[in-house]
């Protein structure tokens, strides 16, 4: 993985709490039924998408698909790095997009993420750090992104978002 060099405009912080056991919040994160419910739901323009795989162990690799209204698909592929349960998950993040007739037109530098899970009496605080963006617009893509799945996450969840920061 290339490694820019660190700065505000390539590192990403969202904190979301979430009224909901860190058990529950964890899962949603690494259950393959769980997680197609909720990430990257929050685009219209998303047509269809599903999880190839999800393996969440060190080594282990997710593959998501997500077509859109215009034909176009990207892939999202994550390698996990760290996961403590139901703690702490660390992963690599690489999109890949590609016309409708199938060529590649984009493949995104990998990236890290890491996700903290954080006990909060009946609640969890959910720590997302993004890191080692291209650059500021890169980074202000994924926080849109980002947020937006986390908006979903909570309607999945049947909780209320809680106070961005």
């Amino acid at each position: 993985m290339a490694t820019p060099q660190q700065s505000p405009e390539t590192r990403l912080q969202i904190r979301r709490t979430f009224a909901t056991p860190r058990k529950k919040v964890f899962e949603a994160w690494t259950q393959r039924e769980k997680l197609e419910k909720w990430m990257c739901r929050d685009n219209p323009n998303n047509t269809s998408r599903y999880i190839e795989f999800n393996d969440v162990r060190p080594g282990g690799t997710n593959l998501m698909e997500i077509r859109t209204a215009d034909g176009s698909v990207y892939r999202q592929r994550v390698v996990f790095r760290e996961v403590k349960v139901p703690e702490k998950l660390v992963f690599t993040w690489a999109w890949e997009r590609f016309s409708a007739s199938g060529q590649k037109e984009e493949q995104q530098e990998e990236t890290l993420v890491t996700v903290e899970f954080h006990e909060r009496g009946n609640s969890t605080e959910v720590v997302l750090t993004h890191e080692f963006f291209r650059d500021a617009g890169q980074r202000d893509q994924h926080s849109k992104g980002w947020n937006g799945c986390f908006d979903v996450l909570a309607e999945y969840l049947g909780s209320q978002a809680g106070e961005r920061k």
